[in-house]
């Protein structure tokens, strides 16, 4: 399973990816809008955005290119490894505390 993370610290990519993997996830992260973003997180699961550390730029492209697809949106403004963590815990189980996962935006 693929799950897109936009947004983050360069810094902790290495600890972002090393949670995925104990949550049994595949990451592409992208700390900053890029050419051709909205291509790349067409085929993911679900697309996970860290609001406090992307451009209102890239939150647009990225939310106009997940629900055009139907992707779910999961939005915080913490960027914490342990945000991460708790999000790809409630991706595991189907849903949120707020609803199921299909409800789209998830703020903290």
């Amino acid at each position: 399973m693929w799950i897109t993370l936009i947004g983050g610290i360069d810094r902790l990519g290495q600890h972002y990816q090393e949670v995925a993997r104990e949550a049994g996830v595949k990451l592409r992260i992208f700390n900053r809008a890029e050419a051709g973003l909205c291509k790349k997180i067409g085929h993911s699961r679900a697309v996970v955005i860290f609001t406090g550390n992307i451009s209102h730029q890239a939150r647009i492209l990225a939310v106009g290119a997940a629900k055009a697809r139907g992707i779910p949106i999961y939005q915080y403004h913490s960027c914490g490894v342990c945000t991460l963590r708790k999000c790809l815990g409630c991706l595991k189980l189907g849903g949120t505390a707020a609803g199921p996962a299909a409800i789209g935006s998830l703020r903290m």
